[in-house]
Protein backbone atom coordinates (compact mmCIF):
# COMPACT_ATOMS: atom_id res chain seq x y z
CA UNK A 1 0.00 0.00 0.00
CA UNK A 2 1.47 3.58 -0.76
CA UNK A 3 0.38 6.29 1.48
CA UNK A 4 1.01 10.12 0.62
CA UNK A 5 3.10 12.04 2.73
CA UNK A 6 2.29 15.66 3.18
CA UNK A 7 5.14 17.82 2.12
CA UNK A 8 4.82 21.25 3.10
CA UNK A 9 3.03 20.74 6.67
CA UNK A 10 4.96 24.25 7.52
CA UNK A 11 3.43 26.21 5.44
CA UNK A 12 -0.25 27.62 6.52
CA UNK A 13 -3.24 27.46 4.04
CA UNK A 14 -4.48 30.60 2.91
CA UNK A 15 -8.32 31.28 3.87
CA UNK A 16 -9.36 34.80 2.95
CA UNK A 17 -7.51 35.57 -0.32
CA UNK A 18 -3.54 35.86 0.55
CA UNK A 19 -4.22 36.08 4.32
CA UNK A 20 -4.13 33.15 6.38
CA UNK A 21 -6.94 32.88 9.14
CA UNK A 22 -4.94 34.38 11.94
CA UNK A 23 -3.87 37.09 9.45
CA UNK A 24 -7.53 37.94 8.93
CA UNK A 25 -8.28 37.66 12.44
CA UNK A 26 -5.44 40.52 13.00
CA UNK A 27 -6.80 42.68 10.74
CA UNK A 28 -10.77 42.18 10.99
CA UNK A 29 -10.33 42.90 15.14
CA UNK A 30 -8.47 46.18 13.90
CA UNK A 31 -10.97 46.97 11.39
CA UNK A 32 -14.10 46.67 14.39
CA UNK A 33 -11.69 48.86 16.67
CA UNK A 34 -11.65 51.44 14.22
CA UNK A 35 -15.60 51.38 13.59
CA UNK A 36 -15.84 51.82 17.41
CA UNK A 37 -13.33 54.34 17.57
CA UNK A 38 -15.09 56.69 14.85
CA UNK A 39 -18.52 55.70 16.02
CA UNK A 40 -18.09 57.08 19.20
CA UNK A 41 -14.48 59.46 19.70
CA UNK A 42 -13.94 62.87 18.13
CA UNK A 43 -12.17 62.04 14.87
CA UNK A 44 -9.09 63.55 16.59
CA UNK A 45 -8.73 60.72 18.95
CA UNK A 46 -10.30 58.41 16.67
CA UNK A 47 -7.54 58.81 14.10
CA UNK A 48 -4.72 58.60 16.93
CA UNK A 49 -6.48 55.71 18.62
CA UNK A 50 -7.45 53.62 14.61
CA UNK A 51 -3.18 54.55 13.62
CA UNK A 52 -1.89 52.54 16.42
CA UNK A 53 -4.72 49.52 16.16
CA UNK A 54 -3.78 49.30 12.31
CA UNK A 55 -0.32 49.47 12.94
CA UNK A 56 -0.50 46.83 15.57
CA UNK A 57 -2.92 44.79 13.70
CA UNK A 58 -0.15 44.87 10.66
CA UNK A 59 2.38 44.34 12.87
CA UNK A 60 0.90 41.13 14.18
CA UNK A 61 -0.19 39.69 11.06
CA UNK A 62 3.26 40.23 8.82
CA UNK A 63 5.97 41.32 10.61
CA UNK A 64 8.54 38.69 11.92
CA UNK A 65 11.33 38.38 13.45
CA UNK A 66 13.66 35.49 13.46
CA UNK A 67 11.59 33.89 10.92
CA UNK A 68 8.81 33.77 13.95
CA UNK A 69 5.78 35.53 13.87
CA UNK A 70 5.60 39.04 16.52
CA UNK A 71 3.05 37.22 18.44
CA UNK A 72 5.57 34.44 19.42
CA UNK A 73 7.59 37.12 20.67
CA UNK A 74 5.70 39.03 22.55
CA UNK A 75 4.25 35.81 23.96
CA UNK A 76 8.11 34.65 25.31
CA UNK A 77 8.83 37.93 26.21
CA UNK A 78 5.94 38.56 28.48
CA UNK A 79 6.55 34.39 29.66
CA UNK A 80 10.05 35.91 30.57
CA UNK A 81 9.07 38.98 32.47
CA UNK A 82 6.12 37.39 34.26
CA UNK A 83 7.78 33.78 35.42
CA UNK A 84 10.55 33.62 38.30
CA UNK A 85 14.01 33.43 37.41
CA UNK A 86 16.80 31.14 38.73
CA UNK A 87 20.14 31.62 38.43
CA UNK A 88 22.08 28.72 38.96
CA UNK A 89 25.70 30.80 38.96
CA UNK A 90 25.06 32.65 42.51
CA UNK A 91 23.85 29.73 44.06
CA UNK A 92 25.41 29.20 48.04
CA UNK A 93 25.38 26.83 49.87
CA UNK A 94 23.79 27.11 53.05
CA UNK A 95 25.60 27.22 55.71
CA UNK A 96 25.20 25.12 58.66
CA UNK A 97 26.67 27.06 61.89
CA UNK A 98 27.80 23.89 64.38
CA UNK A 99 29.52 26.11 67.06
CA UNK A 100 31.41 22.73 68.03
CA UNK A 101 32.55 21.88 64.97
CA UNK A 102 36.10 22.95 63.83
CA UNK A 103 36.61 25.13 61.24
CA UNK A 104 36.53 23.21 57.41
CA UNK A 105 39.97 24.52 55.78
CA UNK A 106 40.32 24.26 51.95
CA UNK A 107 43.01 22.74 50.32
CA UNK A 108 44.69 24.31 47.56
CA UNK A 109 45.58 22.08 45.09
CA UNK A 110 48.77 22.95 43.08
CA UNK A 111 48.47 24.46 39.79
CA UNK A 112 48.69 21.90 36.80
CA UNK A 113 51.66 23.69 34.68
CA UNK A 114 51.39 23.17 30.81
CA UNK A 115 54.62 21.19 29.21
CA UNK A 116 56.91 23.73 27.73
CA UNK A 117 57.38 23.71 23.90
CA UNK A 118 61.07 24.78 23.07
CA UNK A 119 62.27 25.28 19.52
CA UNK A 120 64.04 22.32 19.38
CA UNK A 121 61.36 19.87 20.66
CA UNK A 122 58.79 21.75 18.07
CA UNK A 123 61.59 21.31 15.26
CA UNK A 124 62.16 17.80 16.09
CA UNK A 125 58.08 16.99 16.36
CA UNK A 126 58.02 19.14 12.68
CA UNK A 127 60.48 16.33 11.31
CA UNK A 128 58.93 13.33 12.63
CA UNK A 129 56.05 14.15 10.81
CA UNK A 130 57.39 15.34 7.58
CA UNK A 131 59.58 12.10 7.69
CA UNK A 132 56.09 10.05 8.75
CA UNK A 133 54.25 11.65 5.98
CA UNK A 134 56.79 10.94 2.92
CA UNK A 135 57.57 7.39 4.01
CA UNK A 136 53.80 6.16 4.47
CA UNK A 137 53.76 2.65 6.09
CA UNK A 138 52.94 -0.05 3.94
CA UNK A 139 49.13 -1.21 4.57
CA UNK A 140 48.73 -4.71 5.35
Amino acid sequence: MEYQVPQFIEVEGKVVGPLTLEQFIYIAGAAGFCIVFFSYLPIIFAILLSGAAVGAAAALAFYKINNKPLINVLQAGFNYYTNSKLFLWKHEEPKVENKNAAPIQTVMSPAKSTPRLTRGKLSELAWSLDVKSQNPEPQK
